[in-house]
């Protein structure tokens, strides 16, 4: 099946384009529809690819995994899923069923918190130079892909499409967002996360980290206060880093089912902050293999996470 990595539904509204996902109005005024495409990303640079467009079949797995986990998760948080069968969907959404089968999910509107909500069983990049993770003290001796004492809540900004996210202490983005809302975000993101883990432990997989995104919907119960709800994709290889538990071995750098490869590719290749735009200025073009060794990457942890072909 041909890769989609642009979208254009002439009869909804789009709303956003982001760095993968496209984001559309529908005729249900409380109903969002999320595409996720083919495109692939690292460092906020959206890659070109010469032979095929994308990475195949990539936004069918983002899709199909949150879904999984957002079932396995649900009794943790609500989220904000609808539906993702599209008979189900508004009328002016099934126009499109081709092309959204499997990569779309109908979600309900929500007020998004503006936190990444990071949670870390390992890290290094910033340890390694000044033993703090986020600003936060870490114990000494930790060596590269350490298992952290405890999972840590390390949130950053979120930034508008473009811009760059900011790691932030704790204590930054308490004030960011207010002391009530960041204990709430802060306590369902290290639940969530502890208990993605169990499960991807018991499938032969260690999640080193991911991010969480959460909104805001309105309370069930008149007079009560705004449901804190989970948003967004969740626990992909987009927004994660899995690495297998066969092999691993702290002090030196793991191979990886998620976009870290691709990172890694690209840094390879002279990337740097400063040169988002490409040695020549017309951007970042990723090679055939690495194409071909993505998809592979993502379709592998899929199967192994969910037990599901992708």
């Amino acid at each position: 099946m041909a890769s989609i990595t642009t979208t254009n539904f002439e009869g909804l509204k789009l709303i956003s384009r982001g760095k993968v996902r496209d984001i559309y109005a529908t005729s249900d005024p409380n109903a969002l529809l999320f595409v996720a495409t083919d495109r692939i990303s690292a460092y906020d640079v959206i890659l070109n690819n010469l032979e095929i467009q994308g990475i195949p079949n990539k936004g069918r797995v983002l899709t199909q995994l949150s879904l999984f986990w957002f079932e396995k998760l649900s009794a943790i948080i609500p989220n904000h899923l609808i539906t993702a069968d599209i008979d189900q969907m508004p009328d002016d959404v099934k126009a499109y069923k081709d092309q959204l089968e499997g990569r779309s999910m109908l979600v309900r509107r929500a007020q998004v918190i503006q936190l990444e909500a990071i949670v870390r069983g390992s890290a290094w990049s910033e340890y390694k130079k000044s033993g703090t993770v986020h600003g936060i003290n870490l114990p000494a001796g930790l060596i590269e892909s350490s298992k952290l004492p405890e999972p840590l809540f390390t949130p950053s900004t979120k930034a508008e499409q473009g811009a760059h996210d900011e790691n932030i202490h704790p204590d930054q983005a308490r004030k960011l967002i207010g002391s009530d809302l960041y204990d709430e975000v802060s306590q369902a993101a290290l639940k969530l996360y502890s208990a993605a883990a169990a499960h991807a432990a018991e499938r032969g997989i260690i999640l080193a980290d991911t991010k969480f995104e959460f909104g805001l919907v309105e309370p069930s119960a008149e007079g009560g206060k705004k449901e804190l709800i989970l948003i967004d994709e969740v626990l992909t290889p987009d927004s994660s880093r899995y690495w297998p538990a066969e092999g691993y071995e702290p002090g030196k750098s793991q191979p990886s089912f998620d976009k870290q490869y691709v990172r890694d590719w690209l840094v390879s290749k002279g990337f740097k902050k400063g040169l988002e735009s490409g040695l020549d200025g017309n951007g970042w073009t990723i090679d055939a293999d690495v194409v071909e060794g993505t998809q592979k990457r993502y379709e592998e942890v899929f199967r192994l996470i969910s037990g599901q072909e992708p």
